[in-house]
């Protein structure tokens, strides 16, 4: 009897020790701007972020610019997205287009007024059939600022990264545009010239700037603070 009573006794305290790591109210806790701080505990680089905006716990804007799978790109401004939130757990749903279906699972596993945590499952299919599927774990950070009407205008930088094109220590100029274009120039002799840019679009998402890499697809940005 004894050992029937201290095996309830331990069951008991095991659970009161799950229940107190439970998520609780994550459709309360949810709302407001994230943005990709950690990928699986590394740090995540500048063209691998994602911009979540909980509207409200069924509904979330989405803006990313990833190096993506098998070579392809993923670009998209404030994507609407269909969110299910039950218990710490969160299903995203995105349709792209009438053949592609794109479903990220979050479980959130720590969340409070700064950060959240989850396990990420993400599931693409193209007419029915997985073309995709990738897990990984991230840290988003929450963001109050919005800088999308800071950033217009005319602006001069110096680049020094040597995984830049535009990393040769020179001054170069960005002229960034309400309509979501941005022009690039370079100095030749005593004149700026625009760039040939293939690709001049740019979005601006909280404190996340990103913007394509001259006639590439890829991207480059950064956090502005």
């Amino acid at each position: 009897m004894k050992k029937l009573i201290a095996l309830m006794v331990l069951a008991t305290m095991v659970l009161a020790g799950c229940n107190k790591d439970k998520i609780t109210n994550l459709d309360e806790k949810i709302i407001g701007k994230w943005v990709v701080a950690d990928k699986d505990g590394k740090s995540a680089p500048i063209n691998e972020k994602m911009v979540i905006s909980f509207l409200s716990p069924s509904k979330a804007m989405v803006s990313a610019s990833l190096n993506a799978h098998q070579g392809t790109k993923l670009w998209v401004n404030q994507q609407e997205a269909d969110v299910v939130i039950n218990g710490d757990k969160m299903t995203f749903t995105f349709h792209s287009d009438a053949h592609s279906t794109s479903v990220h699972e979050f479980t959130v596993t720590s969340i409070n007024d700064n950060e959240f945590v989850a396990k990420q499952k993400v599931t693409v299919t193209v007419d029915g059939n997985v073309v995709i599927s990738e897990e990984g774990t991230f840290r988003f950070v929450k963001v109050n600022a919005d800088y999308r009407q800071d950033i217009l205008g005319l602006w001069e930088s110096r680049m020094t990264s040597e995984e830049s094109e535009y990393g040769d220590n020179d001054i170069h100029r960005w002229e960034f545009l309400p309509d979501g274009t941005h022009h690039y120039y370079h100095k030749v002799g005593n004149t700026w010239v625009p760039s040939d840019d293939e690709y001049a679009e740019y979005f601006v998402d909280g404190n996340t700037l990103e913007l394509p890499r001259k006639g590439k697809r890829s991207t480059n940005g950064g956090c502005l603070l």
